[in-house]
């Protein structure tokens, strides 16, 4: 008898072998699917929940999980003004194309009301985190973090990922993101000035 496994989204149990598997690209490279980093990285991510069943079900009603910075990541708040004044432009293809580039692809996600775009770093960044127009958030720190699925602007859900995360672990690099947001207050200030 196989044992079932409890996938972290959508909340659905299926046999080890109804799970997507590597695709051979080539002798010796084996391919993941966007998938299966996917559930791999959802897994990943819900180690930060205080409750991972509960976490699964705001996923799935929701959109977005409460989970605890400080222990696994970290995530830095910067004001969409500063992203679109980076990249020069609010369309969202551009923005991605750019931040992908920032960030080395880092996983990256946007709070549409909240007018936030949330970067996760390692666990350890707000120790190093010294820039004021952007806060790090660390240790008892709660943070809604949308569903690994959630990659579109949906008007019935509060965030998306801009970036996906790329799998477990996966983080952007805080040098990386402070370099963001010095491009972003610098074009914001020049702009800010220009229109005078």
């Amino acid at each position: 008898m196989h044992e079932r496994i409890q996938l972290p989204l959508r909340g659905r149990e299926v046999l080890p072998e109804a799970l997507p598997s590597p695709v051979m690209a080539g002798p010796g490279v084996l391919v993941h699917l966007r998938r299966d980093r996917e559930v791999a990285a959802a897994s990943w991510l819900i180690l930060a929940a205080p409750n991972a069943e509960k976490a699964r079900h705001e996923w799935e009603d929701y959109g977005v999980a409460l989970l605890r910075c400080g222990s696994l990541l970290s995530a830095v708040r910067i004001p969409a003004d500063l992203v679109y004044a980076a990249a020069g432009t609010e369309e969202l293809e551009q923005v991605r194309a750019f931040l992908a580039d920032v960030l080395d692809g880092g996983p990256i996600f946007h709070d549409t009301g909240g007018r936030q775009f949330y970067a996760l770093t390692p666990a350890s960044a707000p120790s190093t985190w010294h820039l004021t127009v952007a806060e790090c958030l660390g240790s008892n720190t709660f943070l809604g973090v949308p569903a690994t699925d959630r990659t579109e602007p949906d008007c019935r859900y509060p965030a998306y990922w801009v970036l996906p995360m790329d799998g477990p672990g996966t983080l952007c690099a805080p040098d990386d993101v402070a370099g963001l947001v010095l491009a972003g207050h610098q074009a914001a200030t020049k702009n800010a000035e220009a229109d005078r």
